[in-house]
């Protein structure tokens, strides 16, 4: 959907329209809706990943319409209706004669040539616990953010990130998401039925999102988009109680029982900026099973980052209060808070492997192909510079398309750099 009624004002220009339309909007995405209309803000059904209708993508699979379960977020699809490799490629890729997926298998390095300049396969441990050899003349190096920015490092794949003397290119620029959750309770009159949900699902606005508005005034970078996105409630970590609430016991059940269907959730899903400070490295101590160091993230919020949430968090209290709620919890970052990995803050993490036009400050080319081995690509958020308002998973799928192309149109005609460095 483009700048149409139900779509984002703040959007750029799209080719072409969405495939299927906007999934049907929860009750709680209603409320938030009129609440942020009526304090001045641009309310749009956010574009997910989950089938509004039936659909057959242009590999030939075929996806079920969404019929928000509550088992979205964290669980698998009955209906076919999340957009995911297992559902939309692999399909596709099982009827290729050429194909063979090896799973149970855990690569633990890249292995590279005497000199350093060639990949020759990778080196992983199968199902069976056997460690295994397979050669290559291509390395794609596609797992989660993390676990690309690992293997570089264990391969020797591009020079460590060294945050005292900012030199080295793996394991600089990570960033995370700075994520502010409000929860407004309503009385008994105002029934959410937070059981009911689906992925992506909702309603957000971007009039704080990005560049959209003046950030002058206000002494930090980086915007947010709010949103409700009622994906379904999980056992215990989806039950909000009033502050003061016991942990446990019956005064607890009874403050559960009080609130569950009577509550919504908003998120301000914040920007992250890289700071020399946040990086990743190997362990020096801890090691995994196959005694391989741990990859370790030094990471904690900075100043901007709290002025930031703390402006966002401001911002959506108005829509919160504009619903009339009985209460409101939650809050923003205080000055001074420091990273608290036992709440959860989205896994939309990114950089480590940043691309960029300059070896000595990044790890990959605009192609996403490492400088150093050039027969290694690296696609993923690992290639993000800094962190986004947004997820970055619509803009990793682009990238790694993009890619893809310069693999199949340039590279394999003439294996080598891409980009001169």
């Amino acid at each position: 959907m483009g700048k149409d009624k139900g779509g984002n004002p703040f959007a750029p220009d799209r080719s072409d329209n969405f495939p299927l339309p906007a999934q049907k909007r929860t009750y709680s995405a209603q409320l938030f809706a009129q609440a942020a209309e009526s304090v001045g803000y641009h309310p749009y059904d956010l574009p997910s990943a989950n089938t509004s209708g039936p659909y057959t993508n242009p590999y030939g699979a075929q996806m079920g319409p969404c019929n928000f379960c509550g088992f979205c977020s964290g669980y698998a699809c009955y209906m076919y209706s999340k957009a995911s490799p297992n559902v939309n490629i692999l399909p596709a890729l099982r009827q290729e004669p050429k194909f063979e997926l090896r799973n149970n298998a855990y690569v633990l390095r890249v292995n590279l040539s005497d000199d350093k300049k060639r990949a020759t396969g990778v080196t992983y441990v199968d199902g069976q616990g056997r460690e295994q050899i397979q050669p290559a003349d291509l390395v794609i190096l596609s797992a989660f953010q993390f676990h690309n920015v690992h293997l570089m490092l264990l391969s020797g794949i591009g020079k460590p990130y060294n945050p005292i003397t900012n030199e080295g290119t793996v394991g600089r620029n990570f960033a995370y998401q700075n994520l502010s959750t409000l929860k407004a309770l309503f009385d008994k009159n105002t029934t959410t039925n937070p059981f009911i949900g689906a992925g992506g699902a909702g309603v957000g606005i971007d009039d704080f999102n990005a560049d959209n508005f003046d950030h002058g005034p206000h002494g930090f970078v980086g915007g947010s988009p709010f949103w409700v996105n009622q994906a379904g409630t999980k056992p215990i970590s989806g039950l909000p109680v009033p502050a003061g609430t016991p942990n446990w016991g019956s005064q607890w059940k009874a403050a559960v029982a009080d609130t569950y269907t009577h509550h919504l959730s908003m998120d301000a899903h914040g920007a992250h900026q890289s700071y020399r400070a946040n990086y990743l490295d190997l362990d020096p101590n801890y090691k995994d099973a196959y005694g391989q160091p741990l990859l370790r993230m030094t990471f904690d919020w900075q100043e901007n980052d709290i002025k930031m949430a703390q402006f966002m968090v401001g911002k959506m209290h108005k829509i919160a209060e504009a619903m009339n709620p009985k209460m409101i919890i939650g809050g923003a970052k205080k000055p001074g808070s420091h990273f608290d990995s036992t709440v959860y803050q989205t896994t939309h993490i990114s950089g480590g492997a940043i691309m960029g036009d300059d070896p000595k400050t990044s790890a990959v080319n605009r192609y996403l192909q490492s400088w150093d081995v050039p027969n290694v690509f690296v696609p993923g958020a690992s290639a993000f510079p800094q962190g986004l308002g947004y997820n970055p998973t619509g803009m990793v799928a682009a990238l790694t398309y993009w890619s893809a192309k310069a693999i199949r149109e340039q590279y394999l005609k003439n294996p080598g750099p891409l980009v001169q460095a």
